[in-house]
């Protein structure tokens, strides 16, 4: 499974109603029953949101965020979904990884 990040973008303020808000939580529920959301939440600045999903392929994850009430019915206007490569201490923080090397200014 990887991981890909989702943002929600261009939300229309002003246009949220309890019964959206409900559909998009019954989403989030279900998502989260079928261990495919890490993460969710809004961001501070009102206008963007992120999910972090396991999915086998973007294409898989492209298909749940636009199933997501929030998506389908124009609250958020747009998105983005990005594959994330985790680093963490069991890959030495992507030290070595071929991405991170030929981004290497200078090797010692």
């Amino acid at each position: 499974m990887q991981k890909f990040v989702a943002i929600l973008k261009d939300k229309k303020k002003g246009m949220l109603t309890e019964a959206l808000l409900l559909k998009h939580v019954e989403h989030l529920t279900t998502l989260n029953y079928q261990s495919k959301l890490l993460l969710c939440g809004p961001f501070k600045d009102n206008d963007k949101a992120i999910q972090i999903l396991n999915c086998e392929t973007i294409n898989e994850a492209k298909r749940l965020v636009e199933a997501d009430p929030f998506i389908k019915e124009g609250y958020y206007d747009s998105y983005e979904i990005n594959e994330l490569i985790e680093a963490n201490e069991e890959n030495n923080w992507l030290i070595d990884i071929p991405q991170t090397q030929d981004n290497v200014k200078e090797k010692s």
